[in-house]
């Protein structure tokens, strides 16, 4: 199964709103230098829903053209139409990327269990010849629909081989309790690591979460120490972490940091309609941080 840290990396923009390819490939090379164990392109922290098929595909083509190891790599193909959806699994399964993480059909928000189980068995079913390999993405509080734990297990035992993964953004620890007691073969990765410790210690195998793209090596250490004395220590400083960015605004608190740190505008810069962080955010962020933003000085090497 699947197992480790990912990174949902955020995308960095040149001022007409273009994808910066080379800033893009650089924080991407660095988060997994950091210690993540895969990059997922064009997640909610990506922006994904801002950028088109023709935009996420030549991001991803970079990305490898640059050296990434595709096996690395969990691109986010969920779309509301599926042949869209189709389009983009198909082009990250091409490229060799190890899965593709798909989020429900988000517009629908009144879809039932039986519509989304006829969605994604006609997904799996029409990528049939490239050998899907599927992570489910839930994340309710954004995309309006979910997956209920009684759909996953029912897809997970219709098609064994391609859904492999889910992630829980849901934020309700119980939510992810439930998919571990659904199905004994499914990697399920909490959507923070504000639930890493606890669900390594119940089954889970370890996070996708948007802080990895400013705190991937702190994040790295304790899904690699989670069984050893001293632990604790490491998990409530990296939670510190995690609820001050996250106060701020993940997104763009995190995208503001990573500008802050290298020097490179591209990388604070988002998509309309959403805005970039504002200067009385940013200075509260970085005074909560504190000894924590000095301490990501690496973030620097970005700029290198």
């Amino acid at each position: 199964m699947f197992n480790g840290i990912m990174t949902p990396v955020v995308t960095p923009l040149s001022q007409d709103g273009a994808i910066d390819h080379p800033a893009y490939l650089a924080h991407s090379q660095w988060v997994l230098a950091e210690g993540s164990h895969f990059v997922t392109p064009f997640g909610t922290n990506g922006e994904a829903a801002s950028f088109g098929m023709r935009q996420r595909m030549a991001a991803v083509e970079a990305l490898v053209a640059g050296g990434i190891d595709p096996a690395n790599l969990m691109p986010g193909t969920g779309l509301t139409a599926l042949e869209d959806t189709v389009t983009l699994t198909h082009h990250a399964l091409e490229l060799g990327c190890a899965a593709a993480m798909v989020l429900p059909p988000f517009f629908f928000r009144g879809a039932s269990d039986e519509g989304l189980y006829a969605y994604f068995a006609r997904l799996v079913e029409t990528l049939a010849p490239v050998g899907p390999k599927l992570c489910l993405y839930h994340i309710p509080p954004v995309a309006g629909i979910g997956f209920s734990a009684e759909l996953v297990a029912r897809l997970k035992r219709a098609f064994p081989e391609a859904i492999v993964a889910i992630k829980d953004s849901s934020g309700d620890w119980s939510n992810t309790q439930a998919y571990l007691d659904a199905t004994s073969d499914l990697a399920v990765f909490p959507g923070s690591e504000a639930f890493l410790l606890q669900g390594l210690r119940a089954g889970a195998v370890g996070c996708i979460s948007g802080t990895c793209n400013i705190n991937a090596a702190a994040i790295r250490a304790v899904y690699d120490k989670a069984s050893e004395p001293g632990v604790e220590a490491l998990n409530d400083e990296m939670l510190r972490v995690r609820g001050i960015v996250q106060d701020a605004g993940l997104m763009p608190a995190c995208k503001w940091l990573l500008a802050e740190a290298t020097g490179e505008p591209a990388y604070g810069r988002v998509s309309p309609p959403l805005l970039p962080l504002s200067d009385d955010k940013a200075a509260a962020l970085k005074t909560a941080l504190g000894p924590s933003f000095n301490g990501l000085a690496s973030l620097s090497q970005l700029a290198a």
